[in-house]
């Protein structure tokens, strides 16, 4: 009985608290808006296509777009367009608009659940180049279901150049690391390139071989651009690798630097490498000289070997080059 009373005692009390929570709320709601979510923002088929227009004006005209939110909230939106020129317009505004639509860029990135917005929010933050985004694109890469969307992340983090080497190293030193994420990583690397020569050099030196590997393959610039010196003795000592990853990249990116002169002799002693993968790449790239008085080696190699797929390479580099005579 009395816990009876006890509650019928407390019942006003406890209908004035709820009153003054609930107003209190209400009012505290009303002082301090939510924070704007950009991607609640809409625009319909018309107005995207009319406001592109407008800022294609801007753009040709050399007028820089408005940064305020409300029109930074507008052209984010406009990333959701299913029109690519008119995606297109609105991510090279938000470029020339430039940090100021990084906040909305990377929420849209992050937490849009449509995959065009995401998709070139990627894209746009590459424009923007404000490397306050690393982290999210870094995310992005890392957590995003879309292929697309992890390469542009990829993709927008290697234009910040060494401070993009250090966080791509780390996923391919994270055991976690899909296959699809590494190979991305590595490809971020290679859009690096002479950007930042010492990590770099740095990283070709690693003890983690998807690391090294991954730098190895990205050094073409700095030896073929720059003249890097060191970059090149790097490369060659890299041809003999422990790992059979890496003396495969070191003997595709020979391939590719166009010195014969220098080259041929090394890929004429990776012809004879203990892992298939290596001997193939070295037929390859010595296919890609032209050069006809290597024949003579690559025949040799195809009579010691016993490998059936790069005996079938080799055999089809002996009939190019010999074609070519």
């Amino acid at each position: 009985m009395l816990n009876k009373l006890e509650t019928i005692s407390f019942s006003p009390l406890r209908i004035s608290l709820h009153l003054f929570f609930k107003t209190t709320a209400r009012q505290i709601l009303t002082t301090f808006p939510a924070r704007f979510n950009p991607l609640k923002e809409k625009l319909s088929p018309h107005e995207a296509e009319k406001f592109s227009e407008e800022l294609k004006v801007k753009l040709r005209n050399g007028i820089k777009p408005n940064n305020d939110k409300k029109n930074i909230r507008k052209m984010v939106a406009g990333l959701g367009d299913s029109r690519g020129l008119i995606r297109r317009t609105f991510s090279e505004a938000l470029g020339k608009v430039g940090p100021s639509a990084t906040p909305a860029l990377r929420r849209a990135l992050l937490d849009s659940d449509d995959v065009i917005v995401r998709r070139a929010a990627a894209k746009t933050l590459k424009l923007v180049g404000d490397p306050s985004a690393l982290h999210d694109l870094l995310k992005a890469l890392l957590t995003d279901e879309d292929p697309v969307v992890q390469g542009s992340s990829a993709g927008a983090m290697a234009i910040f150049g060494e401070k993009a080497i250090e966080l791509l190293e780390k996923v391919l030193l994270d055991p976690t690391s899909n296959a699809m994420q590494r190979g991305l990583a590595s490809w971020g690397f290679s859009f690096v390139g002479a950007e930042a020569p010492l990590a770099l050099k740095k990283a070709a030196k690693s003890l983690n071989v998807e690391v090294r590997a991954a730098a190895i393959a990205a050094l073409g610039d700095q030896i073929q651009i720059n003249g890097d010196q060191e970059a090149k003795g790097i490369l060659i000592n890299s041809i003999n690798d422990p790992s059979s990853k890496v003396r495969a990249e070191a003997t595709t990116l020979l391939g590719l630097l166009g010195e014969s002169a220098w080259v041929e002799p090394y890929l004429f002693e990776k012809l004879l490498d203990k892992e298939p993968s290596v001997r193939t790449k070295a037929a390859i790239s010595l296919m890609k000289f032209n050069s006809n008085h290597s024949l003579n080696h690559l025949n040799e190699a195809k009579s010691l070997e016993k490998d059936k797929g790069v005996r079938k390479v080799l055999e089809q580099v002996i009939d190019f080059l010999s074609n070519r005579k």
